[in-house]
């Protein structure tokens, strides 16, 4: 059973971010980790534990848990040629949903690794332009990255026939187009 959230619900990353900004506004959730103990007053069965790690973690198990989204037990593949072989065999929305959560992410890290370029360029005076490039890049793969968190929602509860965008239903594949035929070429095909 898929559960589908309403497009104003917070994304795992909206979360992320508001639980790094507890720690300094603007923080990026890659660079905060949170860690959970017991106050003293606790029983004792929780007095012993304690646990921590990523925020970004802890905001998607929270997501998952606050909106009955399911939980990451199956991760994506961090590497793009593996996440772009799972894009090919996602079929589930919730699936769909998820890659392209991750591809966002994969973005932002992208955009940290341009501007860290774009300072050292900088810094070891490239030309003006390389470091001008490399800001420009880096907006726009954070501009990218934000459009992604913004739509992906809209894949885990894609519209029905009846909601498909006029240009679609009139140019899709039930109109009626002229028959290509193929004709074999005699070279050699690697």
């Amino acid at each position: 059973m898929g559960v589908t959230t309403p497009s104003d619900t917070p994304t795992a990353h909206a979360l992320a971010c508001a639980l790094a900004d507890q720690l300094h506004p603007g923080a990026a959730p890659r660079d905060v980790t949170v860690s959970f103990g017991a106050r003293r007053q606790a029983p004792v069965e929780y007095r012993a534990r304690s646990r921590g790690g990523p925020v970004t973690v802890f905001a998607q198990a929270l997501h998952a848990t606050l909106y009955g989204l399911p939980s990451d037990d199956e991760t994506l593949p961090a590497a793009l040629d593996a996440l772009l072989q799972t894009a090919h065999t996602a079929t589930a929305p919730e699936q769909k949903t998820a890659v392209l959560r991750q591809v966002a992410e994969q973005l932002r890290n992208a955009a940290e690794i341009i501007q860290r370029y774009q300072y050292r360029a900088q810094w070891d005076r490239f030309p003006d332009d390389i470091a001008k490039q490399l800001h420009d890049a880096h907006d726009q793969a954070q501009q990218i990255a934000q459009v992604l968190d913004r739509v992906a929602p809209t894949f885990s509860s894609p519209p029905s026939a009846d909601t498909a965008p006029d240009a679609y239903r009139h140019h899709g594949p039930s109109a009626a187009a002229p028959a290509t035929t193929l004709t074999p070429t005699t070279g050699r095909h690697r």
